[in-house]
């Protein structure tokens, strides 16, 4: 509680105005709500470093951490031999023969790992793969940091994993890494930043690639394919959070903090803001590095209606948080950005905005009222003074949780019943995580393949009847369905159902009148799937007799009863075949 309020005391935010005592309210109110704690991810390191580089480059370095208490292995990367060095600086020349410092000679093929448990190879003429560490002779099996200095780094995260430092030949870049470095020997800590939920999943199934979204929006490639599962590794994870966004069914969510506990403060704030006479609240959402400081330079200037809520990462907060906030009261929702926010990260918070946009716009509402907020300290401050009042919903009474779906239902079919839009559907831009599975009737065989795989029960078979059944609402436009249909028979349509009944009821898709063992008369398949089981094996060589052919029209009792009938002789009865 204190440590939120902490962050605002120092930034002389106005409190000259009704909206200014109100907003110091919000602040009160939102620093009040208890968050439930996360889990802490441990890091260990000896200080054992690896130096990647050309030779007078990476030898200064490590010559410049000589007092450091640094292990130093120096890999040199010039197509050179230890007696061919060309002439070194001062710097590097005494780290060449500092017993210390061990020097390697090669190209670092892999790198892999986090703070305190990199591994890397070294490739050889022959192709062959050493481990470098074992190479370098050092007591410890992983090196703990990194300081690379190649014009291309070896890991190409936009977030890179911590001790890992990707300095190049950016001057400023390794001053701070070289002033940094001796500070990370240790134990460390820091939160877990997820929480993630494989029942819900709609990775994959069955072998096939269905939803991508996370692996696509993390900037820190702590996300990797694991079959029809992801796998997150919390090492390399640094709580940037456009996977949580990106997620359409909430199997991950940001825990610091989670969903349920950031709308509680959000909810807490409004009604603190108005309670204290408070009008046409704009949350201004900001991350707590840059965002924080480009804050604080502005804050002067600050329209006093603009309520600062802090996160981790902007990308952390997404469309079920931005729309709730619009329920409860927020006249629009602001997100910060500043140069330090990962491009995936934009992209990513671009597309749900385009999709919240096209949900605000279907219901009449101005898509304005959520925005990026890219410019500098003080015209942030100037955009946000020439906003018009945009005049707020009633606010809504609903209880959230930790369930993204719930919470967006919630959300929207609160802000379409203040805006008494008569539309019946929102169209949205494809890749949104709602929308209908169309099936082309004239090539689905009700083979039931994209019920197999659809991980929300969004399809699903008729029981008894020969049916392809849909429930709207269950859909998250994954492309599973897609994917596993044989026939190319099924399609995706994003879009948003407001009737929450329609969204709700099981319609059908597709049917068609079973197809009856015309021996035992037991229905088995359909028409479709019997015709064209027919027409692809009447080719084959094992079928081209009559009456194999004819065998494929039986259900598989019968099939066989008939396969034994011929083998051992006996006569068929008449009328055992035919449609």
């Amino acid at each position: 509680m204190s440590e939120l309020l902490n962050v605002y005391a120092d930034m002389a935010l106005q409190a000259r105005s009704v909206a200014g005592l109100a907003r110091d309210a919000a602040l009160q109110a939102s620093a009040a709500v208890e968050v439930e704690a996360t889990s802490l991810v441990e890091y260990r390191s000896a200080g054992n470093l690896l130096i990647i580089g050309s030779a007078d480059v990476a030898l200064s370095a490590a010559q410049r951490l000589a007092d450091c208490g640094l292990q130093r292995t120096v890999v040199i990367t010039d197509d050179i031999t230890a007696e061919a060095l060309p002439a070194l600086s001062e710097e590097a020349a005494k780290a060449k023969d500092d017993p210390t410092v061990v020097i390697v000679y090669g190209r670092v093929d892999k790198l892999s790992g986090h703070l305190g448990h990199y591994s890397a190879t070294l490739a050889t003429p022959k192709g062959e793969a050493l481990n470098l560490s074992e190479l370098a002779g050092t007591q410890y099996p992983y090196f703990d940091l990194v300081l690379d200095l190649k014009p291309e780094p070896l890991l190409g995260y936009e977030l890179p994993p911590f001790g890992y430092y990707p300095a190049g030949r950016d001057a400023a870049r390794l001053e701070r890494a070289l002033a940094e470095i001796p500070e990370m020997t240790g134990e460390f800590e820091k939160p877990k930043f997820f929480n993630y939920n494989p029942d819900i999943c709609a990775h994959g199934d069955s072998g096939l690639t269905g939803c991508t979204r996370c692996l696509e929006a993390c900037p820190a490639g702590a996300i990797s394919s694991a079959g029809n599962l992801i796998e997150v590794n919390p090492f390399l994870c640094q709580g940037g959070g456009s996977c949580t966004a990106a997620c359409p069914t909430g199997a991950i969510i940001y825990a610091y903090p989670g969903p349920k506990d950031q709308i509680a403060r959000i909810r807490a704030m409004l009604e603190a803001y108005r309670a204290a006479g408070g009008t046409h609240p704009i949350l201004l959402f900001h991350d707590v590095g840059r965002g924080t400081e480009r804050l604080r330079e502005s804050a002067a200037d600050l329209p006093e209606r603009v309520i600062p809520v802090l996160v981790e990462e902007i990308g952390a907060v997404g469309m079920d948080i931005w729309l709730s906030a619009l329920a409860y009261g927020a006249s629009e929702v602001v997100l910060l950005d500043t140069e330090e926010v990962p491009e995936s990260t934009r992209r990513e918070l671009d597309a749900q905005l385009s999709y919240a946009g096209a949900l605000l716009r279907a219901m009449g509402y101005e898509p304005s009222r959520l925005h990026r907020l890219a410019v500098d300290a003080g015209r942030a401050a100037d955009w946000l003074v020439a906003r018009p009042q945009i005049e707020p919903v009633a606010p809504a009474s609903f209880e959230t949780f930790n369930e993204k779906r719930g919470t967006l239902r919630l959300a929207l079919d609160h802000l379409y019943e203040q805006s008494g839009a008569a539309v019946e559907v929102a169209d949205l831009p494809q890749g949104a995580p709602f929308g209908q599975v169309l099936a082309a009737a004239d090539k689905c065989t009700l083979c039931m393949s994209c019920v197999q795989v659809c991980p929300t029960k969004a399809l699903r078979d008729g029981g008894d009847s020969p049916q392809l059944k849909f429930v709207e609402d269950l859909c998250v436009q994954c492309g599973l369905c897609e994917t596993a249909c044989p026939e190319d028979a099924i399609s995706l349509d994003a879009r948003y159902l407001f009737d929450w009944e329609r969204r709700r009821e099981a319609r059908v898709l597709h049917e068609e009148e079973p197809y009856c063992c015309p021996s035992c008369g037991k229905p088995f398949a359909t028409v479709s799937v019997i015709e064209r089981m027919t027409e692809r094996l009447k080719g084959h060589a094992m079928f081209q007799n009559e009456s194999a052919l004819r065998r494929l029209r039986l259900c598989g009792d019968c099939r066989v009863i008939d396969a034994m009938r011929e083998e051992l002789g006996e006569p068929r009865k008449p009328k055992v075949y035919g449609l």
